[in-house]
């Protein structure tokens, strides 16, 4: 239970200044999308006996790299994502299948198992979330005027492309640490809930960031002790928490102003 509890910190620290991105940028279903195209790593990564973590980060960079390279000549950003999210999905699950003397709990991918955490992937977990804010720390007002207004950026000798790419590697980063988790179909619940929680009361981006990571902290806590008390899923059970932030906080959002 304390890696189970270190792990869901360190993946809920990581998610709080991302899931902000996501939701100001709009870029939900890109997140989602992301986070399908990793079992295509996993499924690789075990065929070749390599890295999980390593697998699933270079197919989740890949996909990013190529939506946002082809967004906007044949095909509309969403049709594509839709297209490399689910073909990932469906490829990975099939390699998994085919794949001869190889255990597979493939529950445990889709909707994590956080209580089987070791201490290297307690490692690796941290070793992402102090990247993450290192990335962040270094770019986070350059992110931010992109994500505002893209004019006003080029006006300042801003590149959004730029960072773009960098948001998109965080991302891949973050997805491929929270596998073990949340599990693939719940990393984007995880980036994109406790943000949009936050936001009913947060008057400025820096306090957003706050509050989303102490709404990420507590869910997966609380999320953790719900799971050992009621033998729930302790994925599923994290997410559920995050839920009852969010409609917690929008009620009282609406009787604030009333």
């Amino acid at each position: 239970m304390t890696r189970a509890t270190l792990a869901g910190i360190g993946v809920a620290l990581t998610s709080a200044p991302l899931g902000c991105f996501v939701v100001w940028r709009r870029m939900a279903y890109f997140g989602e999308a992301t986070a399908h195209a990793a079992m295509l790593g996993v499924a690789i990564s075990l065929a070749l006996q390599v890295s999980i973590f390593g697998g699933a980060l270079l197919v989740a960079l890949i996909m990013s790299a190529v939506v946002t390279q082809l967004s906007g000549r044949n095909y509309a950003t969403d049709t594509l994502l839709g297209v490399f999210a689910h073909s990932a999905l469906a490829v990975g699950l099939v390699i998994v299948s085919l794949l001869s003397g190889v255990r597979l709990d493939l529950m445990a991918y889709l909707f994590g198992d956080i209580l089987a955490v070791s201490r290297e992937d307690l490692t690796i977990i941290w070793g992402g979330v102090a990247l993450i804010f290192a990335l962040i720390a270094w770019r986070w007002t350059p992110l931010l005027i992109t994500t505002l207004n893209e004019e006003l950026a080029y006006a300042k000798g801003l590149n959004p492309r730029r960072e773009q790419l960098i948001l998109t590697l965080s991302l891949a980063i973050t997805i491929a640490i929270s596998i073990k988790v949340v599990g693939i179909l719940l990393i984007a619940a995880m980036l994109i809930i406790p943000a949009a929680a936050a936001r009913n009361f947060a008057k400025t981006p820096e306090a957003m960031v706050v509050i989303t990571a102490i709404i990420g902290v507590c869910s997966a806590i609380a999320g953790l002790r719900g799971a050992y008390i009621f033998d729930t899923p302790a994925g599923p059970s994290i997410v559920c928490v995050t839920l009852v932030f969010f409609i917690a906080l929008s009620f009282a959002k609406m009787l604030a102003k009333k």
